[in-house]
């Protein structure tokens, strides 16, 4: 996922579902474990930095914001698609294989990234990057699953979640640190070493497993979801460019949204399904899901800007704002373990109805600063609260998910889950990129107007506005008229992301309605009321 977050809803679930069917040895278990969380480190970092490095690759490679959406979108949305069809893979034709192929198809496509000259290979570089995410991600949570027993599961975990919660940490900052002082090309450089570490450990060390029980793939269905949810983000973000009545846009919409008509068809008829429809009949997996969807679409929808606007509008460097937000992640690291217990204490429906209407309150406070002012009175009171709001829900999300449908299911049901997290933010950015466009072009207009700035600039500045606040200037113009062209530009921006913000609070809001009427409550004292599939 392309968002600051290191924590998505029911990793652990995955790793908990999977049967210890290689368990390893006491020498090679740490090991294993190190390339585990390497390669999911080497992911995690992936996603912080890229969203640090977008106003540089705006500059560098002169990308309009519809480019830098493709640059998050390519790679969200091709491992979102095929996120469940890779841990399916692993199952049926060994974890490790699948698992090697992904970090090598994912350190290729690093090379690939940092070597771009445009933004169109960068993009494509970063699609074929998502693919090698979709086959590592969940082949790293079942290598932990299949090698470690029972009791020592539980350990293996609690050291996975904390290595990765470190690197969460330090990624963004890092990132930033690299974009400042090297360029944004060595934040995907930096994935080369860690990947032949992580082949190098793993060849040496790991066992292969498989599901013996496992089924064929269910490739229509992966392919089916792909195109579907690749026509529909193609339409939404491409109508910013070409407009809706364009017939490119039109034909993908069509395509997408038949697609994943077919798709669903296609579930109800699989024998093999990727996505069983029957776990829906369970009110509470159906209402944890559509929970994930709404409050994954505001974080993603809203902190794919927050990096825009530190740095192109608040002026802050890319380390700062990598940095910016690591109260955000501290908070969900420290938390999150303390937050799983709150379903054994109050059930299930009370942390997901407070978390995502705290997160709402954070999301809100997002809409307050104007431009300027001390990071500490304008941002930071916002990401302190977004913060406590994702780490109460996250983790009796996960648990309640497990708990919502019966043992044999709980894999399946933990992974849909997941990438129903991913699909909100690949989604999300689209939808919100198209209401940050029609806000800022409406405001940057009047504002231009008010300015009575020389024609000669508006138009040259109206040329520009697919860049942004990422607009240049001439180097020409009176200071004073440059200045005024300037908060011109930044009021636009921060109007934009006010309603951004403010969308994404009634987002965050809205998923805590629907835990209120769907949830059941109840926790781990009372999973087998929640089961229904």
């Amino acid at each position: 996922m392309s968002t600051f977050t290191t924590q998505l809803p029911c990793e652990e679930g995955i790793v908990r579902a999977t049967q210890a069917t290689a368990v390893c040895t006491r020498r090679a278990a740490p090991w294993i474990l190190a390339a585990v969380v390497i390669a999911s480190s080497m992911a995690f970092i992936n996603g912080t930095v890229v969203n640090v490095a977008l106003p540089a690759l705006q500059k560098d490679l002169n990308a309009g914001i519809v480019d830098v959406q493709w640059v998050i979108e390519a790679y969200a949305l091709l491992q979102a698609a095929l996120l469940l069809v890779g841990g399916a893979a692993g199952d049926r034709y060994g974890r490790k294989l699948v698992f090697l192929l992904g970090v090598v198809l994912f350190a290729g496509a690093s090379i690939w990234c940092g070597l771009s000259s445009t933004a169109r290979e960068l993009i494509l570089a970063r699609a074929v990057q998502g693919i090698g995410a979709a086959l590592l991600v969940p082949g790293s949570l079942a290598i932990i699953g299949a090698s470690f027993s029972e009791h020592e599961r539980g350990k293996a975990i609690g050291l996975w979640s904390g290595a990765t919660a470190i690197t969460g940490a330090i990624g963004p900052g890092l990132g930033g640190w690299l974009i400042d002082h090297f360029s944004w090309r060595a934040a995907f450089f930096i994935n080369i070493p860690l990947a032949a570490v992580v082949l190098a450990v793993s060849l040496w060390h790991m066992p292969e497993s498989r599901n013996p029980q496992a089924k064929h793939l269910d490739w229509l269905g992966a392919v089916l979801v792909t195109l579907g949810l690749s026509g529909v983000v193609y339409g939404l973000i491409e109508s910013s460019n070409r407009g809706w009545m364009n017939s490119g846009v039109f034909a993908a919409l069509l395509v997408g949204v038949l697609s994943l008509a077919c798709f669903t068809l296609a579930e109800i008829w699989q024998t093999a399904p990727m996505v069983p429809p029957s776990l829906f009949r369970s009110k509470t997996f159906l209402g944890a899901n559509l929970l994930t969807l709404l409050l994954y679409s505001a974080l993603g929808g809203a902190l794919f800007f927050l990096p825009l606007n530190l740095i192109q509008v608040q002026g802050y460097s890319a380390t700062a704002a990598g940095a910016a937000l690591l109260p955000f992640i501290a908070l969900l690291a420290v938390l999150s373990r303390w937050s799983g217990g709150l379903v054994d204490r109050y059930g299930a429906k009370a942390p997901l109805v407070i978390g995502p209407l705290i997160a709402a309150a954070g999301f809100a406070l997002f809409a307050m600063p104007s431009q300027g002012g001390s990071y500490w009175l304008t941002f930071f009171p916002a990401i302190v609260v977004l913060g406590l709001g994702m780490a109460v829900s996250v983790a009796p999300l996960t648990t309640v998910v497990i708990n919502s449908v019966n043992t044999a299911f709980q894999g399946a049901a933990s992974g849909i889950n997941n990438a129903a997290s991913r699909i909100a933010v690949v989604v999300a950015i689209a939808v919100f990129g198209i209401l940050f466009a029609l806000t800022f072009n409406r405001g940057l207009d009047g504002n231009l107007a008010r300015a009575q700035l020389p024609p000669a600039l508006v138009e040259t500045v109206a040329q520009q506005r697919s860049m942004l606040a990422a607009i240049e200037l001439p180097a020409n113009i009176d200071e004073g008229v440059k200045v005024a062209a300037r908060q011109a530009i930044a009021d636009a921006f921060v109007a934009a992301f006010r309603l951004i913000s403010i969308t994404a609070a009634l987002l965050a809001a809205a998923s805590a309605v629907i835990a209120w009427t769907l949830i059941e409550s109840a926790g781990r004292r009372g999973k087998a009321k929640l089961r229904a599939a």
